[in-house]
C-alpha cells in the first residue's frame, strides 16, 4: 500500500504530490491528519477547522466516486504514522512539501520513521512556483530585497514551462469506505466565519482599486493559497498577463516563504540584529485597546473591528494598524503578529512574519524606521468619505467613540528617538 498524506493542498486537481502517487504508486490511500500540536493552540470553533473540515467532506465525495475514501485522523502525527506502519506494509508515503520549521522537523522525523519500517517519504513542489534555492543570486547566496529577487523570479518563470496537472486518473486509488466523521467527533463546533470564496474578476483593475478598503476590490485568494484548495500554477497562469501587479503580490508571498526558509531565525527575532536594541513599551492596556479597536483612530479601529469580526482586514489597513501598533505605541511586532496569526483566515507564517518586521522596520526590505504612517492623512488618501470607516464603527461621531490614545506628533518623534537609541546601543 501507498499512501498520499493532504496537508496544504487541499484539492484533487493540480496537486503534485498526488498526481505523482497516482502515475508511479500502486493502492494509493489518501489521508489527512487533524495536528493536535496546531489545532490544539485553536479554539474548538476556528474558522480555519471548519473550512479544511469542508475541503475534506467534498475531496471524500469525490473519491467515493471512484470507489475510495478519504481516512481521518486526530493526533500526533509521528504516533499516528507509527501505528499505521506496525499495522499495514507502507511502501511510500506522497507529501507536498512545507517550510516552516515545525512542518519541516515534522516530516523530518516521518522520513526517518518510514526508513525504519523500509518505506519512503516522497516529497514534491507545490505551493509555490518557485522553492528553496531555485530563484538566488549568482553567487548562490538568498535574495534579502525584494525587487532583484522579482525579476529572476520572472526571468526564471518565462524560460520554464508551467506544468498543471489536472484531471488526474484516480484508478490507483485503493478501494476503501472510511466513515467520515461528524465535527463533533473531533471535537470541533462549525464556526460562524465563513471563509468568503475567490473572486479573479477584481485583477483586472487591481492596481487601480486595491488601495482603498471600502470598495472590497481584493480577491480574498489568501485561505485558498494558504490550504491549497487552488492550485498557484492555474492562478500565475490565469492573471500573469492580466495585472503585473497582482503577479508582484503573489511573487511576495514567495520572496517571503524563501525568507523564511533561509533564515529560519526570522520566526522570534528580528531579520536585522541591529534593531534588537530597541525598547518597546508593550503596556497591555495599550495593546488591549488596539486589538478591540479603541485607539481612537479610525482607520486603525476599523481595520480592528473588520478583522475580528470576519477574519479579514483589507491589505492598505494592515499595513496602517501594524505601523500603529509598532510606530505609535511601541509594542513589540511580535505581539501583533500573534494576535492576527490567531484571527487571519490566510494567516500564513511566512507572509504575516514578513509584513510585520517590514512594517516593524525590523525585516528585510523593510520601511525604514523614520517612516511612521499617519492614520489621519491614510483616510484622507484611501477612505476620504468614511465609507469603509464607517461601515465599522457606527458610533464615530458620537461620545462613546474614544479620542485619540495617542498624539500622533509626540508618538512619531519617540518612534524616531527610540528606534535610533536601540540601533546605537547595539552599535556600541
Amino acid at each position: 500500500m501507498d499512501i498520499f498524506w493532504f496537508r496544504r493542498d487541499l484539492r484533487i486537481n493540480d496537486n503534485t504530490a498526488l498526481y505523482n502517487a497516482l502515475i508511479n504508486g500502486k493502492n494509493i490511500q489518501p489521508i489527512f491528519i487533524f495536528d493536535d500540536n496546531i489545532v490544539e493552540e485553536l479554539p474548538y470553533n476556528d474558522a480555519r477547522i471548519t473550512f479544511i473540515y469542508q475541503q475534506l467532506n467534498s475531496i471524500n465525495v469525490e473519491l467515493k466516486k471512484h470507489g475510495s475514501s478519504l481516512k481521518i485522523f486526530y493526533g500526533d502525527p509521528y504516533k499516528i504514522f507509527t501505528e499505521i506502519l506496525y499495522n499495514n506494509r507502507v511502501n511510500n508515503v506522497y507529501i507536498n512539501r512545507d517550510y516552516e520549521p515545525y512542518a519541516l522537523e515534522r516530516d523530518s522525523s516521518i522520513f526517518e520513521l518510514l526508513k525504519d519500517f523500509g518505506g519512503q517519504l516522497k516529497s514534491y513542489k507545490d505551493q509555490v512556483i518557485f522553492e528553496q534555492n531555485e530563484v538566488v543570486k549568482k553567487d548562490g547566496l538568498p535574495y534579502t530585497v525584494f525587487t532583484p529577487f522579482k525579476n529572476k523570479w520572472l526571468e526564471k518563470f518565462r524560460s520554464t514551462k508551467n506544468i498543471i496537472y489536472k484531471n488526474p486518473n484516480l484508478k490507483n486509488l485503493v478501494k476503501s469506505n472510511y466513515t467520515f466523521p461528524s465535527m463533533e467527533d473531533l471535537g470541533f463546533e462549525e464556526s460562524s466565519i465563513k471563509v468568503p470564496d475567490f473572486d479573479l474578476k477584481v485583477v483586472a483593475k487591481y492596481d487601480e482599486t486595491r488601495n482603498f478598503p471600502s470598495l472590497d476590490s481584493t480577491s480574498k485568494i489568501g485561505p485558498h493559497l494558504r490550504f491549497g484548495t487552488v492550485s498557484i500554477r492555474e492562478i500565475v497562469e490565469n492573471v500573469k498577463d492580466v495585472n503585473s501587479t497582482y503577479l508582484s503580490e503573489l511573487i511576495w508571498r514567495e520572496f517571503f516563504m524563501q525568507i523564511l526558509w533561509h533564515f529560519p531565525k526570522v520566526v522570534k527575532e528580528n531579520f536585522r540584529a541591529k534593531y534588537d536594541g530597541i525598547q518597546w513599551r508593550n503596556k497591555e492596556d495599550e495593546f488591549k485597546k488596539w486589538c478591540e479597536g479603541k485607539t481612537g483612530y479610525p482607520l486603525v479601529d476599523a481595520g480592528m473591528r473588520e478583522l475580528n469580526a470576519t477574519g479579514f482586514m483589507h491589505n492598505r489597513v494592515r499595513m496602517v494598524t501594524a505601523s500603529f501598533l509598532c510606530k505609535h505605541l511601541l509594542i513589540d511586532w511580535r505581539w501583533g503578529e500573534a494576535y492576527f496569526a490567531e484571527k487571519l483566515l490566510d494567516y500564513e507564517l511566512a507572509s504575516n512574519n514578513g509584513n510585520w518586521q517590514w512594517s516593524a522596520g525590523t525585516g528585510c526590505d523593510a520601511a525604514p524606521y523614520f517612516r511612521v504612517f499617519n492614520p489621519s492623512e491614510q483616510i484622507k488618501k484611501f477612505d476620504n468619505k468614511n465609507q469603509y470607516i464607517n461601515k465599522w464603527i457606527p458610533e464615530l461621531n458620537e461620545f462613546s467613540y474614544p479620542q485619540p490614545m495617542v498624539e500622533h506628533p509626540m508618538a512619531r518623534q519617540r518612534a524616531i528617538e527610540t528606534y535610533k537609541e536601540g540601533i546605537n546601543s547595539v552599535l556600541v
